[in-house]
């Protein structure tokens, strides 16, 4: 379930605007919703100029491009220190193909990620040392590689650090550091990329406005900024609207075989492109061997030799989605054995699953349990893992609750990495869900930007829309909500994997299209009422313009806040947590209603979503636990769902049910 919100709007203010500004009301109303609330900040968002900041605004960027420039001039040996990543491959590419423009004596270096790890490690800098290396500049990493950092500049090597990640404590004592969640970093921008302050490092070293340099460069900008998941406004908004011109055309050897690869040739590319088929490529050939590839495909000026790279990496992007599709079949599997999935953040480790795919599994196990997930890689003694997170709840601060346990970790709010002992895994479950037991109850959001009647979807608004692009985090496709639909039809299309729905109210009929979705795991029925968050985009089909609806998502008319808390507070009261059990603690009554929507085998899912509004959604998990318990009903596992059926002939007292006894006698500690 996920907590949908409403975004709050002034419908004068909105009507204001969009009369002083020129634009459709809906457009105005969408751009109010999220934060551009006068003429002068609306008009920035939609303005088609370029308006970047100042590099120099950036803490230390003087002392970074003086100490670049100086090594160059004085032809020392600079190794551009990268990440394995889509971000980190770009930074790397860019400020590499940028010094040997400038005749650097230059070399890059990727730590591999299976051997290495994240970041600097101390053998890298001895092999950087033994090439003779005087200056290491980091891109997309070091904000936390004091030792490393210190390490190097004991042997005589000076350091520049360009990142994006929160330092965890004590700058490194580096010539100098540039990233903009330093503490006393005053620029105004703080959400840029690991490649986005790359650039800015590149503009500085060339005293160049940053709008100057996009032709050279906003391709890779765009791409690691979108890739890695960065939101798109301020200034990362015109790094990807342009960077998005260049690689529609792009002159790059190496994005062209990337995008012939990924089948988009000829196609007009936007931002979901790099999310979803550019991005995860160039990550595979970090997560399956050597990151180099990518970077060499990047740099490569022979036809012939990005071809063959990039179908290299387009087949261990498949082998990824393989070995992904295992490991997460393997986790919900002990999750769900251990009972992981009642925790408030989920932490799950397997041995030997694959360290540079944890962390995508993770994200997709987010998605399934709507809390954040810890997955680790367990090997001996040692665990490697990647967590994600759901908006609102820091993985990065969980995670630090914990540092005493950890050997390493970094990251953000969203996304965080990990080493610990492998006898240490239970000690980081209790501290992290300790935390999380303190923190607002976190769910995953769903950002309405505003209620539509069904007559009101049309190809017009679609068309209007594409004025608010590009789209992606920080600035989502539009999404509207539109509730008490009645489901008239539900059909199976693409072999069976997706849906097409048509919905009617009040004789408007709406027909929509639902992706990942089979009809066997659906949990609706023709003639139920449902609410719908949906997405409109204009297409074209044998030349005429058609509108094409995408249902996000869907939930029973009749949902609450109240279903949300009271299943955490069920799964709060499985784990022994629960200090208050009356909220879902059913009656005889309620638990009766249950047993009788159960006459014939029926998707658990389906009578949730059928119930709800009658009964809060903590009742209805804790009234079919309580009749699987005492043998009046059987649960089986079918596919992502469970099938309950009555048990003929079983008599039993609900007084005999062990859970129905713990939710009477409350305050469990």
């Amino acid at each position: 379930m996920k907590r949908w919100i409403l975004s709050k709007y002034s419908k004068e203010l909105v009507n204001n605007l969009a009369e002083e500004c020129d634009v459709e009301p809906i457009l105005a109303l969408i751009a109010v919703a999220r934060g551009y609330t006068d003429a002068l900040s609306l008009d920035a968002f939609l303005s088609c100029e370029d308006d970047l900041d100042d590099p120099f605004a950036l803490a230390d960027m003087h002392k970074a491009a003086d100490c670049v420039n100086a090594a160059i001039e004085e032809g020392k040996l600079i190794a551009v220190y990268g990440d394995y990543d889509c971000d980190g491959v770009t930074a790397t590419v860019l400020l590499y193909t940028h010094l040997i423009s400038r005749g650097a004596n230059v070399v890059c270096y990727i730590p591999n990620r299976e051997d290495e790890g994240y970041g600097m490690n101390m053998d890298s800098v001895n092999k950087l040392d033994g090439m003779g290396v005087g200056l290491i500049i980091t891109v997309d990493n070091g904000i936390n590689a004091n030792e490393e950092i210190a390490y190097a500049q004991s042997l005589g090597i000076d350091v520049v650090v360009t990142d994006h990640h929160i330092p965890a404590g004590a700058l490194p004592e580096a010539v100098a550091v540039v990233d903009p969640h330093r503490a006393d970093d005053t620029s105004e921008f703080k959400d840029l990329s690991g490649v986005g302050v790359a650039y800015k490092l590149v503009c500085a070293m060339e005293n160049a406005v940053p709008e100057e340099l996009l032709p050279l460069y906003g391709d890779l900008v765009a791409l690691g900024t979108v890739a890695d998941v960065m939101p798109l406004r301020g200034e990362n908004r015109i790094f990807v609207r342009e960077g998005l011109m260049y690689i529609n055309d792009t002159a790059r050897i190496g994005m062209a075989a990337l995008i012939s690869v990924a089948g988009l040739e000829g196609k007009s590319l936007r931002a979901g492109n790099l999310a979803f088929n550019l991005g995860p490529r160039i990550n595979a050939a970090g997560r399956m061997g050597d990151a180099m590839r990518a970077a060499k495909l990047l740099c490569s000026d022979n036809t012939d030799e990005a071809l063959a790279i990039a179908a290299e990496i387009d087949s261990e992007n498949s082998a990824r989605q393989q070995i992904e599709q295992q490991i997460e079949k393997e986790a919900i599997k002990k999750i769900e054995e251990h009972g992981y999935h009642h925790d408030r953040v989920i932490v799950c480790a397997g041995n030997g699953w694959h360290k540079g795919i944890v962390g995508i599994a993770a994200a997709r196990l987010v998605e399934r349990y709507g809390k954040p997930v810890i997955m680790l890689s367990t090997e001996g003694e040692i665990s490697v893992g990647s967590g994600r997170s759901v908006d609102g709840f820091s993985l990065f601060d969980a995670i630090n609750t914990a540092s005493e346990f950890l050997i390493k970790f970094g990251g953000h709010e969203l996304a965080a990495g990990l080493t610990l002992k492998t006898e240490d895994i239970e000690k980081l479950r209790e501290s992290v869900n300790k935390y999380a037991r303190r923190q607002p109850l976190c769910a995953p959001q769903l950002t309405l930007d505003c209620k539509l009647r069904p007559e009101a979807l049309s190809l017009e608004l679609a068309e209007e829309l594409a004025a608010l692009e590009p789209f992606g985090k920080g600035n989502q496709n539009p999404l509207f909500g539109v509730y008490s639909l009645k489901i008239e039809r539900i059909t199976p299309i693409g072999n069976g994997k997706h849906l097409r729905l048509l919905f009617t109210r009040e004789g408007s009929f709406i027909q929509a299209l639902m992706f990942g979705k089979t009809q066997e795991n659906f949990p609706y029925e023709v003639g139920d009422t449902v609410d719908v968050a949906v997405t409109l985009e204009a297409g074209e089909f044998r030349g005429e313009k058609n509108l094409s609806v995408t249902v996000r998502d869907i939930r029973p008319s009749g949902q609450s806040e109240v279903d949300i808390e009271t299943a955490a507070l069920y799964s709060d009261f499985i784990r022994g947590v629960c200090r208050d059990t009356s909220p879902i603690r059913p009656t005889r009554e309620e638990i009766g209603l249950i047993y009788r929507a159960c006459t014939a085998p029926v998707s658990k899912a389906l009578v949730e979503n059928k119930l709800t509004g009658r009964l809060s959604r903590g009742k209805i998990l804790a009234a079919v636990d309580i009749l699987c318990e005492l043998g009046l009903l059987s649960a089986e596992k079918r596919g992502d769902d469970i099938m309950l059926r009555k048990i003929e002939g079983v008599r039993s007292d609900l007084e005999n049910s062990s859970i129905l006894t713990r939710l009477k006698e409350g305050d469990v500690d």
